[in-house]
């Protein structure tokens, strides 16, 4: 399989250079007016019934109604606030915490917001997280977060499949962090909220969602604590980065990625990197599912954003590349997206690897997450047959993702 998801995507990224628009297109104003306009949120789902019936089988019917139904939240705690008086007000919401709850099983939390100890080896969670949701089946909503005592907002709501990519770099105090597909800012926050990075560089290709990262931040971590982990925020296109910072990102022990645009490292900043970790969080451009389903704004299924759109995975494996080309041996990247295509998510992976391979004469080992599933299983839904990585699949009794991620490791 991997082999000829590798020939795809070699193949397909030969014929990038060359697709033309078809002559017809020329002329579409006199063919176009007479079909049939459809929303692009119709042209989504239809594109869904067609693919994601053959991908899931049985399990499609169940997704599909859970994609069009109201998605469900997760509360995530600002540690730079009250968080001990936010968690409690939580609780009495009925809501749980579900990190803690499945890492911690029960056994008390460190007090006076101290870096937890360690997980066991095997779960490799970034520590210090809290997240609330509701129980399976429970629809209820959170709150709007509120201005704080402490002049930071309480909370932040997105959702919490968003939290597993963060979760799964396993951060350790001390390390330093690059965030490139930061916008809109939930996961830069919550790799703020470990107390773990050192320095965090963030980067989104736009910059008009860069400027919302921006926002993000301001409203929910102080100043001393964005000076102190030295926070940047930029905007570049990550495709040429493996050959721009390849060189300086071989001298770093280790990196993580999970890849959407690019960051470039200043060079003034490179010369406080030590032989410290450093991990890189990147959520590539892809379908977004459920934004596909719900808002016209945007949506990349258009019929002017077609040739976009199939060129996808192109740009996907372009920049997953890119991350493990910019790894020195031994570094880890971490690949997610919020759809459900294996096209975007497994024969992304698989054809990189492949190309790495067959190209650069480089070996990278996806890792076995599977205990990571198992040890959130009773908050989220997973597809049982991913042939790497996890996938969060929607359900209606947890209404979370999708979720792709999926842990690399260079070795050679």
């Amino acid at each position: 399989m991997a082999a000829l998801v590798g020939r795809g995507v070699r193949d397909m990224l030969k014929r990038a250079d060359f697709m033309i628009v078809p002559r017809r297109q020329r002329h579409k104003k006199k063919w176009a007016a007479t079909e049939p306009k459809f929303p692009a949120t119709r042209l989504a789902l239809q594109n869904f019934d067609m693919t994601y019936s053959v991908q899931f089988g049985d399990l499609w019917p169940s997704i599909r109604v859970s994609l069009l139904s109201e998605q469900k939240y997760g509360a995530l705690v600002n540690n730079f606030a009250a968080w001990d008086r936010v968690s409690a007000e939580l609780e009495q919401l009925s809501a749980r915490d579900f990190v803690n709850e499945a890492i911690f099983h029960g056994e008390p939390e460190p007090e006076n917001g101290q870096t937890a100890a360690p997980p066991p080896a095997s779960w490799a969670c970034s520590p210090n997280l809290r997240c609330f949701t509701f129980a399976r089946g429970d629809v209820s909503r959170f709150p709007p977060a509120r201005l704080g005592s402490l002049g930071v907002m309480d909370y932040y709501l997105m959702d919490a499949a968003s939290l597993l990519p963060v979760l799964a770099l396993g951060l350790q105090p001390g390390d330093t962090v690059l965030d490139l597909c930061a916008a809109p800012g939930g996961k830069t926050l919550a790799l703020l909220q470990t107390g773990c990075c050192r320095n965090l560089a963030a980067n989104d290709l736009s910059t008009s969602r860069a400027g919302r990262l921006q926002k993000v931040l301001h409203s929910y971590v102080p100043q001393d604590v964005r000076d102190r982990n030295r926070v940047r925020v930029t905007s570049w296109d990550g495709r040429k980065w493996g050959e721009l910072e390849g060189d300086i990102y071989d001298r770093v022990f280790s990196l993580v990625a999970e890849i959407q645009a690019v960051w470039i490292l200043a060079e003034s900043w490179l010369y406080h990197l030590s032989a410290r970790e450093v991990w890189v969080l990147v959520d590539v451009p892809c379908t977004a599912d459920r934004h596909s389903l719900h808002e016209e704004e945007n949506n990349i299924f258009k019929r002017s954003r077609k040739k976009e759109r199939q060129m996808l995975p192109m740009l996907q494996v372009q920049l997953l590349a890119a991350g493990l080309l910019a790894t020195k041996p031994g570094g880890h990247v971490v690949y997610s997206t919020c759809s459900l295509s294996h096209l975007q998510n497994e024969y992304v992976v698989q054809g990189t690897i492949e190309l790495l391979a067959n190209q650069y004469d480089i070996k990278v080992h996806v890792e076995d997450l599977t205990h990571f599933r198992k040890l959130f299983m009773d908050t989220f839904s997973f597809f049982p047959s991913c042939q790497v990585g996890e996938l969060v699949i929607p359900n209606l009794m947890a209404n979370f993702g999708p979720m792709y991620f999926c842990k690399m490791c260079r070795m050679t």
